[in-house]
């Protein structure tokens, strides 16, 4: 797949590349006497000694955003080594607004179709459902590695000429696996697919050092290529919703051309930012590392805890996969869904039961804590296995 082979107009609703984006004198004028929308110039209806006021001294919430966060994007851009800049980059009031304008931006509803690979996140599906778009499936490897099925894929593809996007978790929810580079290439340059490719990246900083990572420089090679990221999880700003599309530029301007003017808040805007500056990145990588090891903590645990199965995929993410076993060692979603039910409502230890995903059964997905909470989800387990 090259540039000269892929043409994204071929795959845009034709609405959207009619579509006039809607402009506002903020996008040529920032500065100086603003009175151009409307807004309240007095300031915010807040106590000024409020906490709300305080945390958001010096952002003029009284005023709309900046439309195009040109600021953050050059140092999301800087991070993730990306070549080009802001023209690079949709930002999205987290990944599911970023999963929603493709489907906004690429299918037609009532018409259009994707593709997704089960065990996989749950929001395709319901953005599919939402947006009237059917949903086809070609599933992992269900050995417990979780690994695409290129030729399954390309047999999807060939039958459902309508699908316009490929979407590809990486490291996948709930396996944890991290797919490789080789099938996601196969996957970027079959012959006969003329659509997107999403990349799913929610979970890309915990994979391990050595291993293979982000794909998000890949997207000066792959102009079909659209590689999601989010804020909410190694950062740990999921209460800001910051999602990223890094992609072509042609891509990424039909995407903003599609969006809300003002989607991303001033106060995301600004925490985000002091993130991505070099103390929040030292902190980032701190806290990675510290995750990174309490992982392989509970899955050294989880080897000395009678009851407990395999530990599936490939554990590139900040949670583990986990078996839970009847009495015969076999994976029981209904010991299972006991287990998980007693330990949220008795015990005060929530994870998640993912027993109904494909290639999943008997499983729980429990998330990484801080070294306290990892002590209590051994513990519980521990006893909840025992009795």
């Amino acid at each position: 797949m090259t540039a000269t082979t892929f043409d994204i107009k071929s795959i845009i609703r034709p609405n959207i590349l009619a579509l006039k984006p809607y402009r506002c004198a903020r996008d040529d004028y920032s500065t100086g006497v603003l009175l151009d929308a409307n807004e309240n110039a007095y300031g915010p209806a807040l106590n000024p000694s409020s906490e709300a006021a305080v945390s958001s001294s010096g952002l003029d919430i009284n005023r709309y955003p900046d439309p195009h966060q040109h600021d953050l994007k050059n140092l999301i851009a800087k991070f993730r080594n990306i070549q080009g800049g802001p023209e690079n980059f949709f930002l999205g009031v987290g990944s599911d607004e970023v999963i929603d304008m493709l489907f906004r931006v690429f299918c037609v509803p009532g018409k259009d179709a994707v593709l997704i690979t089960p065990p996989t996140y749950g929001m395709y599906s319901v953005s599919a459902q939402i947006n009237d778009v059917q949903v086809h499936k070609a599933n992992l490897t269900l050995d417990g590695q979780f690994q695409l099925n290129v030729e399954e894929i390309e047999r999807q593809v060939a039958a459902h000429p309508n699908i316009k996007i490929i979407f590809l978790c990486s490291p996948g929810n709930p396996t944890g696996s991290a797919l490789s580079h080789d099938s996601m290439k196969r996957v970027l340059t079959m012959p006969n697919y003329k659509g997107i490719v999403a990349v799913d990246e929610a979970y890309v900083d915990f994979i391990d050092a050595g291993k293979e990572g982000s794909t998000a420089t890949w997207v000066k090679d792959y102009p079909n290529l659209v590689v999601m990221q989010t804020m909410s999880k190694s950062f740990g700003l999921a209460g800001v919703r910051l999602g990223i599309a890094i992609t072509s530029p042609e891509t990424a301007f039909y995407m903003n051309a599609t969006k809300a003017p003002y989607n991303i808040a001033s106060t995301t805007s600004r925490v985000a930012q002091e993130a991505l500056q070099p103390k929040g990145l030292e902190i980032l990588h701190n806290h990675i590392a510290i995750m990174v090891q309490e992982r392989e903590r509970l899955l050294e645990a989880f080897k000395s805890i009678s009851g407990l199965g395999r530990v599936l995929g490939t554990n590139d993410s900040n949670f583990v996969l986990v078996e839970i076993l009847d009495k015969e060692g076999k994976p029981s979603n209904d010991r299972a869904l006991k287990i998980y039910t007693d330990m949220a409502s008795r015990q005060g230890l929530v994870v998640r039961f993912r027993g109904t995903e494909i290639g999943c059964e008997g499983c729980l997905r429990i998330t990484v804590g801080t070294p306290e909470e990892n002590d209590v989800v051994i513990r519980r387990l521990t006893e909840q296995l025992s009795s």
